[in-house]
């Protein structure tokens, strides 16, 4: 398994929108989103792809993409 930081998201941005988006590569572990103590949104996320060749191919595809109107930035993490 291999942890993908998924960064500059817009606040409104769901686990449900970054389950879509990772999907078509692979098998998804967990996604959270993460929040402040107020429950405000960060901005940012963290994504568990269930294989490494998984993350890769999200890395790939996905760097440089928008998702509700900013771009991703995603590294693993």
């Amino acid at each position: 398994m291999s942890r993908l930081y998924v960064g500059n998201l817009a606040y409104e941005t769901t686990e449900a929108d970054l389950r879509a988006a990772f999907s078509p590569f692979g098998e998804i572990a967990s996604v959270k989103v993460v929040s402040d103590r107020r429950g405000r949104q960060k901005g940012f996320a963290y994504v568990d792809m269930a294989d490494d060749s998984a993350s890769e191919a999200a890395i790939e595809s996905l760097r440089g993409t928008q998702l509700n109107g900013r771009t991703m930035g995603l590294s693993l993490s």
